[in-house]
């Protein structure tokens, strides 16, 4: 109600009610000098005269508010200048008063009063502002939505900072956090300082935080290195530089001041936050994630907690991933029970102990090896992992009669030439085949392109490349990539799941192929930096061609046939897709395994030639057909 009253206040009515305070404050002013110097009888022994000297006082401070314009200064602008206006008008209310006394021949109006009248104004006029100046923020907080601050470093960049963020009407700081002991559990422009260990508590308490990293004294590596473990908190982080900074010529640190924003590189609109349906399908079930502590696999393991699951099993073969990981999921306070467990998906004994011991109902199975050019030079690796790691857990979620089990592919299965590629494809195989063979687990999987933000994405190598002054570098020209964020992917896998019939091959919606080099220069630019090439030969950063890599395609694709189906979700299509036998499939397997086996080479060139021929032709059949 007070928020719509305030809100609906013209500039002038704003002006006119603080012109009425100040002339309330006058006559308050000289009731109270009255009654402080000469007591109660004063004011009602000679009321005329009393009258009288008011009217002029009011006339006198009213004529002086205005003159200065002290009715025009915004209340959340109202600092030290705004003191000075107001003692200003003080002073000539006692000067004013000292007139009067001059000419009054009643006793008692004397330069005593004067100066108590010009003291009361000034404490009263002061003190009025600032109450109303907190009364309004406390109504523009409770009726607007103001994002929470914390802010990381609380020396002169951090004070300043608070200061400039107190009035905003959109975000509101409330923390300093900073490594100094010195400065801990002190109090600095109205806000706490806290030790770093507080943090986790700190955003628990105020949900959907952001942390401004205010330290521009810091070394670029050890900003970086601060964000990065900020991040992991589950927080938007911004570096910011110093004041001085910002009003200096030095624009490339403005780039500091805001993360990249992706949906502008991308050139499209952002998914809704909440997709209908995901939470009934994961609520209250036990859930296994393989991979947990990758990219894909934290970010479901994040989103998964938001639908309330009885208990969220991890599996990990790195150590680090899964501490971390473990270590961020407890930090949300959540009643779901956290179970990490170290080891490889290859490990049958391991996998099986995971689901039985667990009574898991669902499996999402993103463990991977991903890197295109690391897994081209260790081939065996890749396919042991991505391949038989595969088999190894759907042939456990089968044999315990799982509910649902859900692969998570990439778009480099399609039509392969690479290594990794190829052993993504073995896996979409292999549980296409297992969902033929299945009464009761419902197999599943869901395909998609890049995502940013995940280690070994562009982004992330780009900004570090800008970062350093360039060169970017890029394989081809003319090469194009799907792209899409990490929690829009897992979203739509999350979905995609709870749609699963049983040998879906689901594919995301990814929009246009993006041109990787209009991506580096819209970086580029959008880092205050110009770039350099034949057009511009005094630019800032230069891109770089290197040549595609061993098994890189120049475009990728997202589907083997052309079929498609749609889904309750116009961003997840179904494929229509054929695929190897049961026979085909278990000769392929048997044909990989003596290779790994053997750590023959040119067997493993030659069964995945023979069997993805096999596969691609077979359904190019289906298309024509």
């Amino acid at each position: 109600m007070l928020y719509k009253i305030v809100v609906s206040l013209t500039r002038r009515q704003k002006r006119a009610i603080i012109l009425g305070v100040d002339i309330l404050l006058v006559i308050a002013s000289y009731i109270l000098a009255c009654l402080l110097i000469y007591g109660p009888q004063s004011v009602f022994t000679h009321p005329a005269a009393n009258i009288l000297e008011l009217a002029v006082l009011v006339a006198a401070g009213a004529g002086a508010t205005l003159m200065l314009g002290l009715h025009k200064v915004k209340l959340n602008a109202y600092q030290m200048q705004g003191v000075i206006e107001s003692a200003f008008v003080a002073a000539t209310l006692l000067t004013a008063t000292a007139l009067v006394s001059a000419f009054d021949s009643v006793p008692g109006v004397n330069l005593q009063l004067a100066i108590v009248v010009g003291m009361f104004f000034l404490i009263l006029s002061v003190a009025m502002r600032l109450v109303m100046r907190h009364v309004l923020l406390r109504i523009y907080s409770r009726g607007t939505q103001r994002k929470p601050i914390i802010i990381y470093g609380a020396g002169q960049t951090g004070q300043q900072l608070a200061m400039a963020l107190t009035t905003d009407k959109n975000v509101m700081p409330v923390a300093f956090v900073d490594d100094d002991r010195r400065l801990q559990r002190l109090t600095i422009a109205g806000l706490r300082v806290v030790s770093p260990a507080e943090l986790n508590g700190l955003i628990k308490r105020h949900k959907g935080a952001r942390i401004v990293l205010a330290m521009p004294s810091a070394s670029r590596n050890d900003r970086a290195d601060i964000s990065r473990r900020l991040a992991r908190l589950g927080c938007e982080v911004h570096a910011l530089p110093s004041f001085s900074e910002l009003v200096s010529n030095n624009a490339r640190d403005l780039a500091d001041t805001r993360p990249v924003n992706i949906d502008e590189l991308l050139g499209r609109d952002q998914m809704e936050e909440e997709l209908p349906g995901v939470s009934d399908t994961y609520l209250g079930r036990h859930i296994l994630v393989t991979g947990a502590g990758g990219s894909i696999g934290s970010e479901i393991c994040r989103q998964l907690l938001t639908c309330r699951p009885a208990s969220l099993i991890l599996i990990d073969h790195s150590e680090l991933a899964l501490f971390e990981i473990d270590r961020e999921l407890r930090g949300y306070g959540t009643d779901v029970k956290i179970v990490p467990i170290l080891g490889s998906v290859c490990d049958k004994s391991l996998v099986e102990a995971a689901i039985s011991e667990n009574g898991v109902d669902i499996i999402l199975h993103a463990a991977a090896y991903k890197h295109l050019t690391l897994v081209e030079m260790n081939a065996f690796e890749g396919v042991r992992v991505n391949v038989f790691g595969t088999k190894v857990v759907a042939d456990a979620a089968r044999a315990a009669g799982v509910e649902r089990f859900i692969l998570v592919s990439t778009d480099k299965a399609v039509r392969p030439t690479s290594v990794m590629g190829a052993s993504k494809r073995f896996a979409e195989l292999l549980v296409q085949d297992m969902a033929t063979r299945s009464q009761t687990t419902r197999f599943s999987m869901v395909r998609f392109g890049n995502v940013l933000g995940s280690s070994g994405s562009v982004l992330p190598i780009f900004q570090e490349q800008i970062s350093r002054g360039g060169p970017v570098t890029l394989t081809h020209m003319d090469v194009t990539r799907y792209f899409m964020t990490i929690p829009e992917a897992v979203r739509l896998v999350l979905l995609a799941g709870s749609f699963a019939r049983g040998g879906d091959v689901f594919v995301l919606d990814m929009g246009k192929p993006v041109p990787v080099k209009q991506l580096a220069r819209k970086m580029i630019e959008s880092a205050g930096y110009t770039v350099k090439d034949s057009r511009n030969p005094k630019g800032d950063i230069e891109i770089k061609i290197t040549g595609l890599r061993r098994g890189e395609k120049l475009h990728e694709e997202l589907l083997i046939g052309s079929d498609m189906l749609t889904t309750p979700h116009p961003k997840i299509l179904r494929a229509q897709e054929s695929r190897l036998s049961e026979l085909e499939t278990a000769n392929a397997m048997k044909s990989l395994r003596e290779a790994l086996e053997n750590r023959s080479r040119d067997l493993l060139k030659k069964t995945v030639e023979t069997w993805i021929e096999k596969d691609d032709a077979r359904n190019v059949k289906t298309v024509n057909e």
